[in-house]
């Protein structure tokens, strides 16, 4: 990746361009045979909520032609990974914008790595749905091992789906 990125912290104005960011990612994964993100599943209201929460934040990445790509991180994550002593972080909703450079996306997932270790935490953890092996295997490359699978997720509308429990040490 040659694009020199800047991050900053999401405010509220940003939730708009998060749900753009989401709904771009929903697009390209309907194109490529991907069922995992559903269309309108996050709207503004779900990222304003993400970054009024004092329990996760929400980052942009940003070049000199805008915003290319955000993700939030957690710092408990219970539904997938039941009550944990203060030893991860835990990312969530890592997208790029369609037409970033190739990269962006393992940059993203390095500064959200970066802040895990930075809070003093060894872990950086994620979930991935079992019907997305292409997902899995971007998150190994990246060095991350799938530690335990959770059968029954449950959705926002309660649907249950399975996950794959992946880490990757920090340090």
């Amino acid at each position: 990746m040659t694009a020199q990125l800047t991050f900053r912290g999401a405010d509220i104005g940003d939730a708009a361009t998060l749900a753009g960011l989401y709904e771009g990612a929903v697009r390209w994964m309907q194109d490529n045979g991907i069922d995992q993100w559903q269309p309108g599943a996050k709207d503004a209201r779900h990222f304003e909520r993400v970054i009024g929460s004092s329990t996760a934040e929400v980052w942009l990445a940003h070049d000199g032609s805008g915003p290319l790509g955000a993700y939030e991180l957690w710092w408990s994550d219970e539904q997938a990974w039941g009550a944990q002593p203060p030893v991860a972080g835990y990312v969530h909703r890592l997208m790029t914008r369609r037409g970033a450079p190739a990269g962006t996306g393992r940059t993203l997932l390095r500064d959200a790595e970066r802040r895990i270790a930075a809070a003093g935490r060894e872990l950086s953890r994620l979930d991935v749905v079992v019907t997305n092996p292409r997902l899995r295997t971007y998150y190994e490359e990246a060095g991350y091992t799938v530690v335990g699978e959770l059968a029954d997720k449950r959705a926002a509308d309660g649907t249950p789906y399975g996950v794959l429990l992946m880490e990757r040490p920090l340090g």
